[in-house]
């Protein structure tokens, strides 16, 4: 791999853990739990939520025990495989690279909240009326990111492996 493909790994994925981080600490330190603050009424607020579960609260009711190991196994084998594919992508294909670089970050990003916390912060409250989104963040906006240009790549470009 190209010293340039790994600082792009680097910067891409570093900066997004680094806003996640922050943003999220920001949340702990100065919004309570459960608590919101509207940033466009009726569409987009700010809140306050854990997610001892995965996406979309998936398998938030197990034990916190048991689903610490599910959720931990999992980020890690989905960090190994995302990073396999990184360094698998060819140097021509740099948006795509981007993409495994974004997903990289997202998934270190919650990662360290299942470390530190046992739970993942969200504070991202999209919605219209009474219709929700589930709550999210800036790791998982950046996985969201990085999983769309990788279908993009696959429906429109050829594979890299």
């Amino acid at each position: 791999m190209t010293a340039n493909k790994y600082k792009r790994l680097a910067v891409v994925a570093g900066l997004v853990v680094l806003c996640d981080q922050i943003s999220k600490a920001l949340i702990l330190k100065y919004l309570p739990l459960h608590h919101s603050i509207a940033v466009i009424a009726g569409f987009f607020d700010i809140v306050h939520i854990h997610n001892p579960g995965g996406a979309f609260g998936l398998l938030a009711g197990m034990g916190s025990g048991v689903r610490t190991v599910v959720f931990l196994f999992i980020s890690s084998l989905a960090v190994g495989l995302i990073l396999y594919f990184y360094i698998k992508t060819p140097p021509i294909h740099r948006l795509l690279a981007v993409g495994f670089a974004l997903i990289f970050g997202g998934a270190i990003g919650n990662l360290i909240d299942r470390l530190r916390f046992g739970i993942v912060v969200d504070f991202i409250d999209v919605y219209i009326g009474a219709y929700h989104w589930p709550a999210f963040n800036i790791a998982d906006s950046a996985i969201t990111v990085g999983i769309f240009i990788f279908l993009f790549h696959l429906l429109f470009k050829k594979m890299p492996l």
